[in-house]
């Protein structure tokens, strides 16, 4: 990935896309030819913030437009996009959220806060 890596698509559809429901966000999918929801896909999975969209996007995508834009990465992340949900860890908790870890040098000043 280059850092002047553009996106696919305008900022106004990606933010449509951002903040899209499931079933939003598929309606929005079905409007960009598979060309540029492969890239699109590509493009969000990048992108930590995004990366739960690039595969929902990559779901929806055919191997070979994937594999032709995405070559090793494409790949991956077709076979990734079809793995069960279950098995997908997303690092989150049982109520939704996110799990939040502190940078090794911050735990060791936490627990001497402790002491």
């Amino acid at each position: 990935m280059t850092p002047d890596e553009r996106c696919p698509i305008g900022d106004q559809l990606l933010g449509e896309i951002y903040r899209a429901s499931a079933h939003g966000l598929n309606q929005l999918i079905a409007t960009i030819s598979p060309g540029t929801r492969a890239l699109l896909a590509l493009y969000c999975f990048r992108r930590a913030h995004l990366a739960s969209i690039g595969l929902a996007i990559a779901a929806t995508c055919e191997e070979d437009d994937l594999t032709s834009l995405g070559g090793n990465n494409g790949v991956a992340l077709f076979e990734r996009s079809r793995e069960t949900p279950q098995s997908i860890s997303t690092g989150s908790r049982a109520d939704g959220r996110r799990k939040i870890t502190l940078a090794p040098g911050l735990r060791k000043f936490s627990s001497l806060e402790e002491e």
